[in-house]
């Protein structure tokens, strides 16, 4: 068994076992043992850095996670206002989290891992996810697309809004009638977020 250098190929070596695992039992059913066998490392190895499952797949989803949302958020273009990209970015984020296989297993397998970042406390990727918002509400400010305001808080909002709809649509879609399936709740949410965001 081959032991786990600190470097980021080596960790994701054993991040990318750890989600084939959950992939294909849940989270619940995975074990460290079933994850040091996939990466082909000792369990020891892994409680070296890893004191438990929950605390590994936290650190999954943080990869996961903020990989999903930085995607989202196209880089700056010729002429494309800041607004435009944020409120693009979040409506693709929203349908790109709902359609990530990670997040659907855990959704509908294990959706009491997310309960403490619904109720409790704020996870390692919401805190990068709001970097990333205020940071994107910051350059609104700048170049006069979002209306000014703290960009802090106007980035707990944001998120507040999108982690609703990602956790929440699909118990108010009904994808049999256009006027209430995704694509019309989407439409509302590009709505809602163009509005706060307008100057």
């Amino acid at each position: 068994m081959a032991p786990i250098r600190h470097n980021g190929s080596d960790i994701d070596h054993v991040l990318d076992a750890v989600r084939d695992c959950v992939l294909a039992v849940g989270v619940r059913r995975t074990t460290l043992a079933d994850v040091a066998r996939r990466a082909g490392v000792s369990r020891m190895t892994l409680y070296r850095r890893w004191p438990d499952l929950r605390t590994l797949v936290g650190d999954l989803m943080t990869r996961e996670w903020i990989g999903v949302a930085s995607r989202a958020i196209p880089e700056a273009t010729s002429g494309s206002g800041t607004r435009a990209r944020i409120v693009d970015g979040l409506v693709a984020g929203v349908e790109a989290f709902r359609a990530h296989p990670l997040f659907r297993k855990i959704v509908d397998v294990d959706p009491e891992l997310l309960l403490p970042y619904i109720l409790d406390r704020r996870g390692a990727s919401q805190e990068a996810l709001l970097e990333l918002l205020a940071d994107a509400v910051g350059e609104g400010h700048a170049d006069g697309s979002v209306r000014p305001g703290h960009a802090g808080r106007q980035a707990r909002a944001l998120l507040l809004t999108v982690q609703s709809f990602t956790l929440s649509l699909r118990t108010m879609t009904d994808e049999d009638d256009p006027e209430y399936d995704s694509a019309a709740l989407l439409g509302e949410l590009r709505t809602l977020l163009e509005r706060t965001l307008t100057p």
